[in-house]
């Protein structure tokens, strides 16, 4: 399988060129049951339209370039309203947000961290918790989302 790294380098090129903001991606499964995610966004947002050309011109690159071995599903998608956090500068761009973190292993004997996104500090990502600060670091970050804002506040 590809490293993430050569994924993002062979594809966010490709992405941006043709208009769109390359979010991230992620690989999951094996088999036939594999998937390519690509999220893709735009100032305008994006329709399946959008998508669809996006796929078009990442399969061509994807055919060519042969990066991951096996079968697999490509997808491409737009973040949604859980936007997956895949890049450090996103916890800059966020801050203020809600956000959820799942970390490998345990973190302060914790897999999962929810607050208000405060940005980063010494390679860690300050998550504010009901006014308590956690510093969540990025080396154990497995999954970062935005979330909506709960109904009342």
């Amino acid at each position: 399988m590809a490293a993430t790294e050569q994924l993002i380098g062979i594809l966010a090129p490709v992405v941006e060129s043709m208009g769109y903001e390359f979010v991230g991606v992620e690989f999951q499964g094996s088999g036939r049951g594999a998937v390519l995610r690509i999220y893709i966004d735009a100032a305008d947002g994006v329709g399946l339209e959008d998508c669809e050309a996006v796929s078009h011109q990442v399969s061509g690159v994807l055919d060519v370039e042969d990066p991951i071995p096996g079968e697999y599903n490509l997808e491409i998608s737009s973040p949604g309203l859980d936007r997956p956090i895949f890049k450090v500068a996103d916890y800059e761009r966020f801050v203020g947000e809600r956000v959820r973190l799942r970390v490998r292993g345990r973190h302060e004997g914790r897999r999962k961290f929810r607050g208000w996104l405060r940005g980063l500090r010494d390679d860690c990502v300050v998550v504010d918790e009901n006014g308590e600060e956690a510093l969540v670091p990025l080396e154990v970050i497995e999954r970062a989302n935005l979330e909506l804002e709960p109904e009342g506040r």
